[in-house]
């Protein structure tokens, strides 16, 4: 968007030109089906046809758009992860300590904070460097995302934040998975134990799991017990209590 197409009207404010009917698809990511909340203090700060323009991208790229009183001026949730955002859409070097004041109070607050600044010109970018270092930033705590326009700046939000949900969607997979590869070790392992037991198969094994519980459990059970609550026969149930309990059975070679 060439920036000498924009006006300048009467407050002052270098106003937008009516949004594209279709932001641009190969600057968009995929559909992410999260929410964004944006901030009412923010919104009514900035010109119409922006929040129209950022109303319109979230639309099209599956997201919902709620209007709060909020603290940051966009939080995402997108994955099951909340993502905050400070948007500066004209970088002033008279209200850089405001600004800095505030990304020091929110980054405690928020885990996942970024900062996007609009600095359109060399010398905003300039200005906005020697703020940077004058007001003593950690580097990278949070990530502050320099771009030439708003409407730029707002697809960066919109990437950031839909890049760290599959990130999470990944993490929760990738957990469930390794839970999945644990349980089935977990019981192999038990069924192992049980099917040591002479004359006790996987059936039996499994049979004496679902009723009665743990090694533990079974180990302590006696035959009635076994009995009333499997299928197994009298002569299994006393080869179970045995292995356990006899230290003549469980000592004794088990090889034919």
């Amino acid at each position: 968007m060439e920036r000498s197409a924009r006006s300048v009207h009467s407050a002052g404010r270098t106003s937008l030109p009516p949004p594209r009917p279709q932001p641009a698809p190969a600057r968009a990511p995929g559909p992410g089906r999260g929410v964004c909340m944006m901030s009412t203090s923010w919104r009514d700060k900035q010109h119409p046809n922006l929040v129209n323009f950022i109303a319109a991208f979230l639309s099209a790229n599956s997201y919902r758009l709620n209007f709060m009183p909020i603290s940051p001026d966009f939080i995402f949730n997108n994955g099951g992860l909340s993502v905050a955002f400070i948007f500066e859409t004209s970088w002033d070097s008279g209200n850089a300590a405001a600004v800095f004041s505030r990304v020091n109070t929110l980054k405690r607050q928020f885990k996942n904070l970024y900062v996007v600044v609009s600095v359109p010109t060399v010398e905003q970018i300039e200005s906005f460097n020697r703020s940077y270092f004058q007001y003593d930033m950690e580097l990278g705590c949070p990530t502050f995302v320099p771009v030439s326009d708003e409407e730029m700046g707002f697809e960066k939000i919109l990437k950031i934040a839909h890049a760290r949900g599959v990130c999470k969607q990944q993490d929760i997979s990738s957990t469930m998975s390794i839970e999945r590869e644990q349980a089935v070790q977990s019981m192999d392992a038990f069924l192992g134990v049980l099917t040591s037991i002479p004359g006790i198969d996987n059936h039996d094994a499994s049979m004496l799991g679902r009723a009665i519980g743990s090694i533990e459990a079974i180990a302590k059970a006696s035959k009635g017990f076994i009995l009333e609550n499997t299928d197994l026969s009298t002569d299994k149930a006393e080869t179970v209590v045995a292995f356990f309990r006899d230290p003549q059975y469980y000592l004794s070679p088990k090889i034919n």
